[in-house]
């Protein structure tokens, strides 16, 4: 397995209460700034003077790069290549702390629902609480997914 790949899994490697880790990725203002001036270009994303005296004291990541991130982490770690159908949505996105220059974010991924598709007996729903953190276990983001995985065996008996 790459660093880059998931390990080989499908819906019957999910079960609820499953807990998955992945990470670490350090952030750096040049990073930062790189993808604010391409998608977020608000000045405490891309201007570290005007930053420096704004509502965070300095440069802090977009949201939305915190996301791409996660969704980086979750792809090498937890999303399995051979069954990931990929997502119908997210629910409840929050952003609970800036992610500044040098912060180390990793990310936890906990199966709270699974359940085969009534229509697509082929597949099954996994609905998951994404946890990102910084160096010092603080929660910056959190976001709850769902997410389509082929099942391994779809002729096995339903519960």
């Amino acid at each position: 397995m790459s660093p880059s790949a998931a390990p080989e899994r499908f819906f019957e490697d999910y079960p609820v209460g499953s807990v998955f880790e992945a990470g670490p990725v350090r952030i750096s203002e040049a990073d930062i700034v790189d993808f604010a001036k391409r998608y977020d270009p608000q000045p405490f994303h891309v201007d570290a003077a005007a930053a420096l005296h704004g509502p965070y004291g300095g440069i802090i990541a977009s949201g939305w790069q915190t996301t791409a991130l996660t969704m980086r982490l979750c792809v090498e770690r937890y999303l399995s290549a051979e069954s990931s159908l990929g997502s119908p949505g997210i629910d409840e996105l929050r952003w609970m702390r800036p992610v500044r220059p040098g912060d180390v974010l990793t990310v936890r991924v906990t199966v709270e629902e699974a359940r085969r598709s009534r229509s697509r007996p082929d597949r099954g729903l996994v609905r998951t609480l994404i946890e990102t953190r910084n160096q010092a276990g603080e929660i910056v983001m959190s976001m709850r997914a769902m997410n389509l995985m082929l099942l391994r065996d779809p002729g096995a008996p339903t519960d």
